[in-house]
């Protein structure tokens, strides 16, 4: 990565430039040359207005310059390089199209089916069989197909690292063919103004080595870990009986509910409200006194709990690992 390229992404944050599989590259080397096509008929324009502006200037006693008609050679050479230029990056876009977005074959299934959601993403595992929510985990070096669809109203999935954005529209199935070269985190957001919280849909992707990745799918695979301590254990029995159960999960545990993300694991998880906040005892805390004023518009209700019960809830959750 280039100097320049590497300000860029500090500033900006996801980037186009720092590409992480061969369709984003594919995506760049189009988006490079529409870039240098461009720059290059902006400064051919500039360039002869600057000569024409000199060389044809007003000057006492100037006579009407020789005028130009009926040139052929300076109509074909007008209308022709453009018309090539539009030809050659027709059939580049569409090469480059077929080549990232690849149809499927058969019935081959999805191996993680991403939902968007008003404001959060679900993420379900096929065949391990468990749900996630916000931060995906993907394997290095491996080809993965990714189901997108959507809860409410239309999405778009775009982490510009790693290629393709897709619309994520309820009722209709979309794919999209992934192939990571190296590890690291990705960011992404919601390409698609989907309400108040738009701004705060962020992706944020994990891509792990095949062996940590086999791992983390164990590790994601198994029930919620049993409360180490009192505080913690009233905190799940409070989860369960102020209605926290109906609208999530928890593997293991009688919360059964299917709105809200799966919180199985909350714990592990770096960040919560999708990228808003870190994921610390202070900001669940926080979250959970009033749901509303972190994120204004969210569909987490408040619940009017006192001082005891929220320190039981956050320790409940932040021990969910």
């Amino acid at each position: 990565m280039s100097a320049l390229h590497y300000i860029i992404l500090q500033v900006t944050g996801p980037s186009i430039f720092n590409t992480a599989s061969p369709e984003a590259r594919k995506i760049g080397w189009l988006g490079n040359g529409f870039l240098i096509a461009g720059t290059a008929m902006m400064l051919l324009v500039i360039i002869l207005t600057v000569r024409f502006t000199l060389r044809y200037r007003a000057k006492e006693n100037d006579a009407e310059p020789p005028q130009t008609k009926g040139s052929h050679k300076m109509e074909l050479l007008m209308v022709g390089v453009p018309l090539v230029l539009v030809i050659f990056f027709f059939f580049w876009s569409l090469r480059t199209m077929s080549a990232v977005m690849p149809g499927r074959t058969g019935d081959q299934q999805p191996d993680v089916i991403i939902t968007g959601h008003q404001w959060w993403w679900q993420a379900d595992y096929t065949a391990s069989h468990f749900s996630t929510a916000n931060e995906i985990h993907l394997p290095v070096g491996k080809r993965i197909l990714l189901k997108l669809d959507a809860a409410d109203v239309i999405h778009d999935w775009w982490v510009p690292a790693l290629g393709a954005k897709m619309d994520m529209i309820p009722g209709r199935d979309n794919y999209l063919w992934i192939d990571i070269d190296k590890p690291g985190i990705y960011q992404g957001a919601c390409s698609e103004f989907c309400g108040e919280q738009h701004a705060w849909m962020r992706i944020r992707v994990v891509a792990q080595e095949p062996a940590e990745y086999q791992k983390w799918l164990a590790e994601q695979s198994a029930n919620a870990e049993q409360p180490a301590d009192s505080l913690a254990r009233l905190g799940e029995a409070l989860f369960e009986k102020a209605s926290c159960s109906n609208c999530h999960s928890i593997r293991g545990t009688g919360a059964k509910g299917d709105i809200g993300p799966d919180l199985t694991h909350f714990a592990r998880r770096q960040t919560m409200l999708s990228g808003m906040e870190d994921n610390t005892p202070e900001n669940v805390y926080q979250w959970l006194l009033d749901p509303q004023k972190v994120k204004t518009g969210a569909r987490m209700p408040r619940f009017i709990f006192n001082r005891d019960s929220l320190m039981a809830l956050t320790a409940y959750l932040s021990q969910l690992k």
